[in-house]
């Protein structure tokens, strides 16, 4: 396909996006925190750093490859190609969807997109109840569903998260994603080192490092939410604690916006750059 006028719009959109990451100014109270946190954990022995850290990781590509591998996914994947042939009747796998549109595979991405936005906003809704197993559920929740969100993103753009690069990629951007503002351009320039240094499209050959201890802000900010909704929740409306239901939805609904932001910048990016180079 032909590079038009449209897709260099989209393309400056990406690069004014980008530059928003790399203008990002921390504050006090965000300096203060980070300074907190470090003292913390570095009071952890380091013979316990690493392996924790491993274990998260491990936790991580687990969770990946359950989702990937459920009937729900695959359902999903199927959706997404029999939208696509509504555009384009020559659609027949993954790979063929990056013939549409940027607009049209926008449209398709935004539809699964919202639909997981939502879920997170009902998932903080149920934790801001406060009950002790809505509680303990919410991250490994946010976890399944915006790794989900972002698979579905990907494999809307053209690329494939069964082969081993595209899933160890849509990793790092769930990592990227879901760091602090001030960490996203550098993670950004990872995963254009880990576009530019690949030996294949299908094998992965970088860093299969994914977590450390800035990461685990994120985390951190959700055992903060929890003291929230639990400070909140016996302030009842009709018998509802809508203040920590608010509190728990709010929080969980921007983070997934957040994240599908993220991911569909960079698998935009991607489609477009393949489309520069003639592919």
């Amino acid at each position: 396909m032909n590079w038009t006028e449209r897709d260099q719009q989209v393309w400056e959109n990406i690069q004014t996006w980008k530059n928003s990451l790399y203008s990002y100014e921390t504050n006090d109270f965000e300096h203060t925190y980070v300074k907190w946190i470090n003292t913390a954990f570095s009071a952890i022995p380091e013979t316990y750093q690493d392996p924790f850290l491993s274990r998260l990781d491990g936790w991580l590509f687990h969770m990946h490859s359950m989702i990937q591998g459920s009937q729900m996914q695959n359902d999903a994947r199927e959706r997404i190609v029999t939208t696509a042939r509504a555009f384009n009747q020559t659609i027949e796998d993954v790979q063929d969807l990056q013939h549409l549109t940027i607009d049209q595979l926008h449209y398709i991405a935004e539809q699964h997109a919202g639909r997981h936005r939502i879920y997170s906003l009902l998932q903080g809704g149920v934790a801001g109840t406060g009950g002790f197993i809505a509680l303990g559920s919410d991250l490994p929740a946010m976890v399944i569903i915006n790794l989900r969100s972002i698979q579905l993103i990907a494999i809307t753009y053209g690329f494939d998260v069964q082969t081993p690069f595209e899933m160890m990629t849509s990793l790092k951007v769930f990592h990227a994603a879901t760091l602090p503002s001030r960490l996203k351009a550098t993670a950004w320039e990872e995963l254009m080192e880990d576009l530019k240094t690949k030996e294949s499209d299908y094998f992965y050959n970088g860093s299969e490092k994914l977590t450390d201890t800035s990461w685990l802000e994120g985390p951190l900010k959700h055992c903060f939410k929890a003291v929230a909704i639990t400070l909140f929740r016996k302030k009842t409306l009709s018998g509802l604690p809508i203040i920590s239901m608010a509190i728990g939805a709010g929080i969980n609904y921007q983070l997934a916006r957040n994240i599908t932001d993220f991911a569909e910048h960079y698998y935009q990016y991607r489609y477009l750059h393949l489309k520069k180079q003639g592919h």
